[in-house]
């Protein structure tokens, strides 16, 4: 790839302008100047470690060992782990659904004065 500048800033747009609206949305929400279409990809397994270092088989199997295994199913154990992942990978859709149980488990104990969820 050539190292001139103006070549780099050229393909780059030409890049953002190929995008979907939606990505190109999410590129401008983090900053055209700060995004890099020429990173090369992360392996697999960086991908799906969350802040704390966890992968997402991980999370989920701690968040399961809390449960009674007896009282969930392999459904919810998919759920959870499709949970993990969106939210892992900073998915919009899967941060919105987290966002949203968070704040209706608040309005829930506020508005009944306590945790009706667990």
């Amino acid at each position: 790839m050539s190292e001139d500048p103006k070549e780099i800033e050229r393909l780059k747009k030409a890049i953002f302008d190929r995008m979907s609206p939606r990505r190109q949305k999410q590129v401008l929400k983090r900053g055209y100047e700060n995004w890099d279409p020429f990173l090369k990809p992360k392996d697999p397994i960086d991908i799906r470690r969350d802040r704390t270092r966890r992968t997402t088989q991980m999370l989920v199997q701690q968040f399961l060992r809390t449960r009674e295994q007896n009282t969930y199913s392999n459904e919810y154990g998919r759920g959870a782990f499709e949970l993990c992942l969106g939210i892992v990978n900073e998915d919009e859709r899967y941060v919105g659904m987290f966002e949203f149980a968070c704040w209706y488990r608040e309005l829930l104990e506020k508005e009944l004065g306590d945790d009706t969820l667990s």
